[in-house]
């Protein structure tokens, strides 16, 4: 009888061959994304450098698996040895062990600071509780006891770590670690009055959340007041968490309206009259954006900057006498940033500042009394962050991309303003790197990504970047990733009818065939806060994965104006203009892009954007109807007029005296021209783009007879997370909508 069928070898080949290909071939789901969370980043850290270098710790699983344990490893052997273990976190009288969600070391390591159970305030959780272990007898020690629960913010060391300092209900006290005694500072803190901490837009758009610092010698606290009476509040109204409504007032100035007036006041540390600095200028109508002691206990230096926010003084003032003198004003005819990256040089004698005075983003070191400025980073490239100062050995390491704007990493240069610039990142590893430098700069935790790879950390040596041993490979994420049926992003650029270079990325479905005709969904950003085409991990961009898996090409185009390294007329070109030159910006790009691939189905052209991005979708629905047939904007900016002060009038100036201006930038006024398919989306809770966004959006769509969709989410914030399966809802909503009016696959 002859035998049928194939070899046992065969068949064994041919079984693994599918397997193999199954593999490669996994398909994503909504429900995997965003309720199950299979494709998470494995975590590392945070770690925090001790013994200058020498070693650092981190916090680990204990071996019971139910607490953790906070570890030292040795820079260069990896020796692991506990320093703290989850016996020690156990408060007495409990079973429960902490669990930190923060910790700081004290200056000399012998004590730690251990936050827990913190609340969200605002957009983060900056308020908890606070405990202090003692290393050599594990005394474990509550901080606040006689205050609120959850109610400490933003808990810190003096720096000769007798005492610590935090703030409770908007007043500051201290508290003598030894003895538990607590000494309040500030009494007129609630209602309007805010000290140590800060009001709603000096949050959200100066990045402001600690108020407070420690003078150098342990007996001053510098702090900022500010005052909240006159912002007029806007009302939220939750109707679904009780019987009868409930309202939450929330002072948000509005662009043109009145602002929180801010002073900054030093205060001894054992208590009594605050003295109060004497910066000039209306305290409505300038910013104080940053704050620290300049090396002198006796100094503090304040960066302010005016309402319209397009000159930053740096301003010294005499913490005993409150005198200020302005050493150096950063200005621009369009707007200045604030400087993070300030530090003090030579002892004091000098200090650095990042600028674009000179058309790119270039580090300059500033004599104490603003006579002498060196630029240390000369050259046509932007700086991206300045990372450490070797100040012994002569050299500055920050992160830059001179040569493509998608990528960012790390270069070192001499201290002698010559510019010769060396690249330490390896050249063969394309993407972002990220960089914690140890302080004697001899060694790194190195963070690496990009489009199709995650997150990888090591542990470098600098500046020859040799790895000395893998932090994190994230190898379960990347077996995950590896087996999905997906493309990688492509970055390339495109030219536009009118002369603007652009940059693109793009994700192909799977089974691509250029010889067919696919829908478009262009994912959109497009103002000065973020860059959408970026070459790093991102969480792998599942949704558009996701989505390209269904049949759509995704792509994304940095319009002018976006945050690129691209030098400042690129960024700032836009002043006055937002909205007009971005979505020109971007419906140039997408009939340059049809142009210049067959494979794009110009009758079927989707674009979506969430907040910033959910106002461009809406100026590009809007403006140039004829291009796109679809768009989903998420909690979007409809008129420039209701945000918030800080961030539009530092892109678009006063609305009094740009009143035409922020009309032509707003959505809403030309709303009367949608042709195509329009999904609003937004949530009822948001304190950020408010619900009023979408309602006069709302009106003005029905004045107009167009017929759309909306989605609200009751309660929702601007990130439209909260609550149970809200995250899957809002995508599977999403999606439906796309298959009804965006047909994909190929033709």
């Amino acid at each position: 009888m002859k035998k049928s069928g194939i070899s046992l070898l065969s068949f064994i080949l041919l079984l693994l061959s599918t397997m193999t290909s199954q593999a490669q071939n996994k398909k994503l789901t909504i429900e995997d994304i965003f309720s199950k969370r299979v494709y998470r980043s494995e975590r590392f850290g945070p770690a925090y450098w001790v013994d200058n270098g020498a070693g650092y710790t981190t916090v680990e699983l204990s071996s019971t698996g139910k607490g953790v344990e906070i570890v030292r490893y040795d820079t260069k052997t990896g020796e692991k040895s506990i320093l703290v273990s989850e016996t020690d976190l156990t408060p007495a009288g409990r079973t429960q062990a902490l669990i930190p969600e923060e910790y700081e070391w004290s200056p000399v390591k012998d004590m730690l600071l251990i936050t827990t159970n913190t609340k969200r305030v605002w957009r983060q959780n900056t308020r908890g509780d606070n405990w202090i272990l003692d290393i050599k007898t594990k005394k474990l020690h509550k901080l606040g006891e006689s205050l609120p629960e959850s109610s400490l913010m933003f808990t810190k060391f003096s720096p000769d770590q007798t005492k610590v300092a935090y703030v409770s209900r908007q007043n500051l006290y201290v508290e003598e670690i030894a003895t538990g005694k607590i000494t309040q500072l500030t009494f007129d803190g609630g209602d309007n009055i805010i000290n140590g901490t800060f009001d709603w837009v000096y949050e959200e758009e100066l990045d402001c959340r600690d108020g407070f610092r420690w003078s150098p010698d342990s007996r001053k606290i510098a702090y900022w007041q500010l005052d909240t009476k006159g912002i007029n509040n806007y009302y939220i109204i939750n109707n679904t968490d009780s019987l009868y409504p409930s309202v939450k007032a929330i002072p948000y100035p509005k662009a043109g309206c009145t602002n929180s007036a801010a002073r900054i006041g030093v205060v001894q540390a054992s208590g009594g009259e605050t003295v109060w600095m004497k910066i000039e200028g209306d305290p409505r109508n300038n910013y104080l954006a940053r704050m620290d002691f300049a090396v002198s206990p006796d100094q503090i230096a304040v960066q302010q900057l005016n309402r319209l926010q397009n000159t930053n003084n740096v301003i010294l003032c005499d913490v005993n006498t409150g005198n200020a003198v302005t050493i150096f004003t950063d200005a621009d005819n369009a707007w200045v940033d604030v400087c993070d990256d300030m530090a003090w040089l030579g002892n004091g004698k000098y200090f650095t500042f990042i600028s674009e005075r000179g058309g790119w983003k270039q580090l300059y070191k500033i004599s104490r009394d603003g006579k002498t400025i060196i630029n240390l980073t000369p050259g046509n490239y932007d700086i991206i962050q300045l990372i450490s100062i070797n100040e012994k050995a002569g050299y500055i390491y920050f992160t830059a991309s001179p040569d493509d704007p998608t990528a960012a990493y790390l270069f070192r240069t001499k201290m002698d303003g010559k510019g010769k610039l060396e690249k330490l990142s390896p050249a063969d590893m394309t993407g972002h790197h990220s960089y914690d430098i140890s302080p004697d700069c001899r060694y790194a935790i190195h963070t690496f990504s990009n489009a199709s790879t995650p997150n990888t950390i090591d542990m470098v040596s600098l500046p020859d970047h040799k790895q000395i041993r893998m932090l994190q490979n994230n190898s379960e994420l990347k077996a995950k990733y590896a087996q999905l049926d997906i493309n990688p992003t492509e970055f390339f650029t495109i030219e536009t009818a009118n002369g603007v270079t652009l940059w693109c990325s793009m994700i192909k479905p799977s089974g691509f065939d250029p010889s067919k005709k696919y829908p478009v969904l262009f994912h959109v950003y497009g103002e000065p806060a973020s860059s959408t085409v970026q070459n790093r991990f991102s969480g792998g961009d599942l949704w558009h994965q996701f989505l390209a898996q269904q049949g759509y090409i995704i792509i994304s185009v940095d319009n002018r104006g976006t945050p690129m390294v691209r030098g400042r007329e690129w960024r700032k070109c836009i002043y006055k203009k937002i909205g007009v030159i971005a979505s020109e910006d971007q419906a140039n790009a997408a009939m340059a892009l049809m142009k210049k691939f067959s494979f794009i189905d110009p009758e079927r052209v989707g674009i979506w954007g969430w907040s910033g991005g959910g106002a461009m979708t809406l100026n590009c629905m809007f403006r140039y109807p004829d291009i796109y047939k679809t768009g989903i904007a998420v909690a979007a900016v409809s008129d420039e007029k209701f945000y918030d002060s800080i961030y539009e009038e530092r892109y678009m100036g006063l609305p009094q005296s740009n009143k035409n201006e922020y009309r032509e930038a707003s959505a809403l006024t030309y709303a009367g021209n949608l042709k195509g398919n329009l999904f609003i989306i937004h949530g009822s809770g948001d304190d950020n783009v408010h619900f009023q966004n979408f309602e006069v959006l709302v009106n003005e769509l029905v004045k107009n007879n167009k017929m759309f969709t909306m989605m609200e989410y009751p309660n929702r914030t601007h990130g439209i997370f909260e609550g149970q399966n809200t995250s899957l809802h809002l995508y599977e909503t999403m999606f439906r909508y796309l298959k009804q009016n965006l047909p994909a696959g190929a033709r």
